[in-house]
């Protein structure tokens, strides 16, 4: 489905900001305004396009020209490596993603890229994901104010509610929900339209996360990536991370490893989604989960075999 890039208004003042293709690191982000009061949900990647995103929403909304609050959905940096062009903001996260944010700090993305044409067919995947983004000069900003479970946000009149789903995408997964407007700003537990990525997990927690949003009364989601969507999408992501828990049970009683059951699953009705390379992370971490074990896999393995996947036979 293709869909525009920019502000969107999804609910008398709530606003989406989109980023197509929404594949590795075009991510979206969200407005609440009220009044004269701000509420930004996550920054993008870059500080170059973290600043046209606050220069559109500045145009559209004239109180954006002052965000009062911040608040990261989850650590992965096309969700906050642009917090400090936010400047006076109280920045605003669950504790899992604010410890989470310090592991792969900007300046850590930039030596790889610059690292990448030297690192074989793993810098070449790498860059395909990564290259179109300029991680030189960001000063990593964290959050001031941090909660677990669940906090209650006003924005002016309005109450949103930062609800902590995690660990499932990341460790401190947050949802930030508009009740009173059935509006959803997900992070990244959606990916519309797209293979999630299970950097945390257990892949359990996840399909919970989709069962507490579908309890919700909620008319629109602002996905973490992809065109806006609503509750069939999640139930869509319900039904494939449960179809994907049964294939990867089978394939790891028969001794597979991660990528060749990645190889050798069907993926039916999702076989049309984007990103499909990230079908053997999500499949490793279902295993560890079946195994008991609870170490994440190490990014750079879980790079090497997304490359594999992509590129291999």
């Amino acid at each position: 489905m293709s869909y525009a890039e920019g502000l969107q208004e999804v609910g008398d003042g709530l606003y989406a900001y989109l980023q197509p293709d929404g594949g590795w690191g075009w991510s979206n982000a969200g407005l609440v305004v009220d009044g004269e009061r701000t509420l930004l949900i996550d920054t993008l990647y870059d500080l170059a396009l973290t600043e046209r995103m606050l220069q559109a929403m500045r145009r559209a909304v004239p109180a954006a020209a002052r965000i009062d609050t911040l608040v990261n959905t989850h650590a992965n940096g096309d969700h906050c490596y642009g917090n400090q062009l936010v400047g006076g903001a109280r920045i605003v996260a669950s504790e899992r993603t604010a410890a989470e944010m310090t592991e792969l700090p900007p300046a850590a993305m930039a030596a790889l890229v610059e690292q990448a044409p030297a690192m074989g067919e793993v810098g070449a995947f790498f860059l395909e994901c990564f290259g179109a983004f300029d991680f030189k000069g960001i000063e990593l900003t964290l959050p001031a104010q941090t909660f677990s479970g669940e906090l209650s946000v006003r924005v002016g009149e309005r109450e949103l509610a930062l609800i902590e789903v995690g660990p499932a995408h990341t460790r401190g997964d947050t949802l930030v929900h508009a009740p009173a407007e059935r509006v959803l700003f997900s992070g990244d537990i959606l990916f519309s339209q797209a293979h999630p990525i299970a950097w945390a997990g257990p892949v359990s927690n996840w399909i919970a996360a989709c069962e507490r949003i579908l309890a919700m009364d909620v008319e629109v989601i602002v996905p973490g990536h992809g065109p806006l969507a609503g509750a069939p999408a999640v139930r869509e992501l319900k039904a494939y991370l449960e179809y994907l828990y049964e294939q990867a049970r089978a394939c790891h009683a028969q001794g597979m490893t991660p990528l060749q059951a990645a190889r050798a699953i069907s993926l039916d009705r999702w076989a049309d989604w984007g990103e499909r390379e990230r079908l053997v992370v999500n499949i490793a971490n279902i295993y560890r989960e079946l195994s008991g074990e609870t170490e994440p896999m190490n990014p750079l393995a879980a790079f090497e075999q997304m490359a594999a996947l992509a590129h291999g036979p």
